[in-house]
């Protein structure tokens, strides 16, 4: 069985270590804890990584967050990999630092990768992997928070909740959505 394990997050130097790159830095981790490297490939950067009988294709588009829905698109026809069988990973404001909350549906949260996900599939039955960054910000500076670096302190215990995030990617592959869900959630 085949699974699309799409990270979003946007590419260039400036955006690396974001937090709204967190996306790319879980399917970093992933690929790097299994020797596989990247490849540069149509709409992002691919890894293959076979887990327990699973092949898992992992993506870091190169379209930038915001067009995201491209992407997804793209390696889901390509791969010839049913829309169940894929997972999104994002952040997210609305939860506190390291929370993490995997979905099977739901709408984009104000997220511009979730909504052109969205609007390219034409649907929001897909699963997706909340990733919490919290919402630390002072009004106005949301972008500069979300395009900001992790704190020292974020920094320190990141690594706890990327392999955490990597745990159940793997789990979300074998034993399903919904025992995922409920192992995790």
């Amino acid at each position: 069985m085949k699974y699309l394990i799409t990270g979003l997050g946007n590419i260039g130097d400036k955006y690396y270590n974001t937090r709204h790159n967190i996306g790319f830095s879980v399917l970093d981790a992933f690929a790097g804890a299994s020797n596989i490297i990247f490849e540069d490939k149509r709409y992002g950067n691919k890894a293959v990584v076979k887990h327990k009988g699973r092949t898992l294709v992992l993506i870091k588009p190169s379209t930038f967050v915001n067009l995201s829905g491209r992407a997804v698109n793209y390696w889901l026809k390509k791969e010839k990999i049913p829309i169940e069988n894929l997972l999104i990973i994002a952040d997210d404001i609305a939860l506190s630092f390291g929370k993490l909350r995997l979905r099977p549906k739901g709408g984009c949260a104000g997220h511009n990768g979730l909504t052109s996900i969205i609007e390219t599939l034409g649907n929001n039955k897909f699963a997706r992997l909340r990733f919490g960054i919290g919402n630390e910000f002072n009004r106005g500076g949301q972008v500069d928070y979300v395009l900001g670096q992790w704190t020292e302190e974020e920094k320190n215990i990141l690594p706890e909740h990327i392999n955490k995030s990597i745990e159940i990617i793997k789990s979300f592959s074998t034993i399903g959505l919904e025992q995922t869900m409920n192992i995790f959630n």
